[in-house]
């Protein structure tokens, strides 16, 4: 089974408690899809210090069963060549297509760049919005 690859706007749907977004991630869970994301993207959207006002429960409960993964130099470097092939210029957005393999899908609310990065990378990965 394919991987879900989160992006900022997949993460804010959880934490805005949109619906759709929730059922959706919970049904590739039960097929046993994997969720995937990088500590960057959870900067992007984590405003809750240290979960002492609850604010982000439910992006919290989200977080315990998906795949965060550090960003390294590698990955660093691997990003920005990939900008500058793509012509996009978020670093966060081609960290989190680097994470993507043959038929993962990336949830994204910003599909246009993140299809060009896809496009770059030649990872054949299907962008979904949300």
């Amino acid at each position: 089974m394919s991987a879900l690859i989160l992006d900022a706007g997949a993460l804010v749907a959880v934490d805005r408690d949109d619906r759709a977004m929730i059922a959706r991630l919970r049904v590739a869970q039960q097929h046993g899809a994997e969720s995937r994301t990088n500590a960057m993207v959870i900067a992007q959207v984590w405003r809750d210090r240290q979960g002492r006002h609850g604010r982000q429960v439910s992006l919290a409960r989200l977080l315990r069963a998906v795949d965060v993964r550090a960003v390294s130099h590698h990955d660093g470097r691997q990003a920005g060549v990939l900008l500058g092939v793509a012509g996009t210029a978020d670093p966060v957005d081609a960290t989190v297509v680097l994470l993507a393999g043959p038929g993962d899908r990336i949830l994204t609310s910003d599909p246009g760049d993140l299809i060009r990065l896809a496009t770059a990378a030649a990872n054949r990965a299907v962008i979904v919005a949300c």
